[in-house]
């Protein structure tokens, strides 16, 4: 019998509702259907003072959810999203995500289009987008501490966010260097439209294969956002005393004290996006962020009454 996976923000009363119905439909088609929520994918924060504690990232996947499903169906908004990828991004499931949120930038569909939607999936008629993905590890001395999947971005702040510290920075075999801001973004093309964008990082198209390197608020006219290649590892040493806090994908993270290394590097894992026509990224710029929209000139003079 085939399978089909679902998860949903439960949360949200319709993504619940629909959730429901769409496994009543599939279960009468001879369909089935495992189903689980978005929570399981939640990363938590960790608490001065207390151990960290963190879930390996191949023991997300929820429990029924196997290599043997043909895709999963994804209801919520980006948050459901990214935390669906980290659940099910080491099963290699194919992933059709339902907007029932807002801005909806990682989903493919809303919901007034998902009866059709599904019956174009139910008929193999997809291609796939395969988005990278970061493995990130928090090192105590010498010990892994905590790790996650990223499909977004690592920040690295001090708290309050407003105080400025020290970043020491190695990217590859390259010498460190030292940034002073606020905090530092590391991002996939993925997260080159979340917080690196508004942090003033260039947007970077999805099927390119680097990473972007992001400094918040910069105490420095050189200290400006960096491109480079994706095979590169990054480790972050805090060159201050003060506490920091580290945060993947805006979900969660660990505190991060003087001596201790945050590695990144690109993960052997990929979420593959179901596409119901060719991806065009431009398009979704323009509908998501309103970027290229058409300008419109002022009139040249006002005729006062």
């Amino acid at each position: 019998m085939p399978k089909i996976g679902i998860i949903y923000n439960d949360i949200k009363p319709i993504a619940c509702k629909t959730a429901y119905q769409i496994q009543e439909q599939l279960l009468s088609g001879g369909w089935e259907v495992i189903m689980a929520t978005g929570n399981g994918g939640l990363l938590g924060h960790s608490r001065p003072g207390r151990p960290v504690c963190f879930t390996p990232i191949e023991q997300l996947i929820p429990p029924g959810f196997d290599t043997g499903l043909s895709f999963a169906l994804i209801l919520g908004g980006d948050g459901t999203v990214l935390s669906a990828a980290r659940q099910l991004a080491p099963l290699d499931i194919p992933l059709l995500a339902i907007n029932t949120g807002h801005m909806g930038f990682l989903t493919e569909i809303y919901l007034n289009q998902l009866h059709s939607a599904l019956e174009q999936v139910l008929l193999g008629e997809y291609s796939f987008e395969c988005r990278s993905t970061l493995t990130v590890s928090l090192y105590r001395e010498n010990a892994l501490i905590w790790e996650a999947l990223s499909l977004n971005e690592v920040v690295v702040h001090r708290e309050p966010l407003t105080s400025m510290c020290h970043f020491e920075i190695q990217i590859g075999h390259h010498a460190p260097v030292d940034i002073a801001a606020d905090g530092v973004i590391l991002s996939t093309p993925t997260g080159s439209t979340a917080y690196a964008l508004s942090a003033g990082g260039p947007v970077l198209t999805p099927d390119i294969p680097v990473l972007q390197l992001a400094p918040i608020c910069p105490h420095s006219l050189a200290s400006r956002s960096l491109v480079f290649s994706d095979r590169e590892t990054v480790n972050i040493f805090p060159a201050t005393d003060n506490e920091m806090v580290m945060v993947v994908d805006g979900n969660g993270g660990a505190y991060i004290v003087s001596d201790d290394r945050i590695h990144i590097e690109k993960s052997r894992y990929t979420v593959r996006f179901i596409r119901l026509q060719p991806p065009e990224f431009f398009r979704i710029l323009r509908e998501k962020l309103g970027w290229g929209l058409p300008h419109i000139a002022k009139p040249t003079s006002v005729e006062l009454p």
